[in-house]
């Protein structure tokens, strides 16, 4: 299937690849940052850059738009499709009539559930890619797209995909930021940051053999609360972060009954 991509950010450098050599072809590119566009078909076979919205005579059939959240709609307005065009986004969040602007045939969501950064390899092959759509046609269409790219494909309704949203910004960006945070303790204490890798590691390793619920460890898990005072002591000049700690401690305590 030929494809065009609106967006060059951190989804499309990986998703355009992808579908390159699964054997679609990317013929174009759009970005509101040409360079950024110019740098994604650097990437691609025979892409082109594009220049406005309007794709009235593009030979591609399925347009995806990987933008921000807060582009989407404007996007919608703008864009120009062929007749029988197939235009999704990518969002996890957003609804699927954020694209009821567009004079599109088809429309429905290609949700990867994946943390996408450009200077970090992924593995999509084991990526959900999970598909809204309130179209039958289109969904068998795209179901076909996701498969050539991903060994994990299903469709997915509003309320699903924005749980799973949800579910991940907690396991990954929330914990992600928790990292950030303990490398900044070690940081300030002149520690370096890979003492913590083989409790990282571990920590991951354990998830492979039981639930979350079963592996969690730590002095809220366990109700001492005379090291959680001492914690709050060592955290007493820097309020937000004591704070966060103790509110997270809390829901700890609160969940296990500890």
């Amino acid at each position: 299937m030929n494809v065009s991509f609106i967006g060059s950010g951190n989804v499309a450098w990986h998703l355009a690849p992808a579908l390159d050599n699964a054997g679609h072809v990317v013929k174009e590119v759009f970005s509101r940052h040409a360079q950024h566009a110019e740098a994604l078909t650097n990437r691609l076979y025979q892409a082109e850059v594009k220049a406005t919205l309007d794709f009235s005579t593009s030979p591609s059939r399925l347009f995806i738009v990987a933008v921000s959240d807060d582009a989407l709609a404007e996007v919608a307005r703008e864009v120009i499709l062929p007749d029988e065009a197939i235009l999704v986004h990518t969002s996890g969040s957003q609804p699927l009539d954020v694209l009821q602007f567009a004079a599109a045939a088809h429309t429905a969501v290609f949700y990867p559930l994946q943390t996408f950064t450009k200077t970090k390899k992924v593995e999509l092959r084991t990526t959900p890619i999970l598909i809204e759509t309130l179209q039958e046609e289109t969904l068998e269409i795209l179901t076909d797209v996701a498969r050539s790219i991903s060994h994990r494909v299903q469709r997915i309704f509003p309320e699903e995909r924005l749980a799973l949203h949800v579910a991940a910004v907690f396991a990954s960006n929330f914990t992600n930021h928790m990292l950030a945070i303990s490398h900044q303790i070690l940081q300030q204490q002149q520690l370096p940051k890979d003492l913590l890798a083989p409790l990282l590691r571990e920590t991951f390793d354990k998830l492979q053999s039981l639930a979350p619920a079963q592996a969690q460890t730590g002095p809220a898990r366990r109700g001492d609360l005379e090291t959680l005072d001492r914690h709050m002591a060592f955290l007493k000049d820097d309020p937000e972060l004591a704070a966060l700690y103790k509110i997270i401690s809390q829901h700890i305590l609160d969940q296990y009954g500890a």
